[in-house]
């Protein structure tokens, strides 16, 4: 029985505005499992965290040989809105971010593993946020 946590998160530099998503995955040791970024072009901060949340579940079903031995996964993410959406607490009444949503909650079906939605707070999420912002110094955006 093993278990992952993954911290998400997206941000926009306006709102809407150039965007990017970062996302880190430990093992249940702490030890990072895998990180990445992208750049998403011009969208919401709300879309951006629901793109880095999308990323991360994709990323897991390219992977899911490599994970046959994990059976929980936690998200940590410093939205408190997606993951109210993503627990059903709030629904979802933005039509873009209901497209979302959909996307998440069908690759969260087809995934193997029991899967967490949990709010934290900002500072608990540095690296994902770190991510984000070197995705987007990259692209040049201020």
């Amino acid at each position: 029985m093993a278990n992952l946590t993954i911290n998400t998160d997206g941000g926009a530099r306006g709102n809407p505005g150039p965007a990017a998503l970062g996302v880190v995955i430990n093992n249940e040791q702490g030890e990072l499992v895998e990180q990445f970024s992208r750049y998403l072009g011009i969208t919401t901060n709300n879309q951006a965290e629901y793109q880095a949340v999308l990323s991360a579940l994709e990323y897991l079903e390219e992977h899911e040989a490599q994970f046959a031995e994990v059976t929980a996964v936690s998200f940590l993410l410093d939205s408190e809105l997606v993951v109210r959406q993503l627990l059903r607490v709030y629904r979802v009444k933005d039509l873009e971010l209901a497209g979302l949503f959909n996307r998440a909650v069908a690759l969260i079906d087809r995934l193997p593993f029991t899967i967490r939605f949990s709010h934290v707070r900002r500072e608990q999420n540095k690296l994902a946020d770190k991510l984000v912002n070197i995705e987007l110094d990259k692209q040049g955006m201020t």
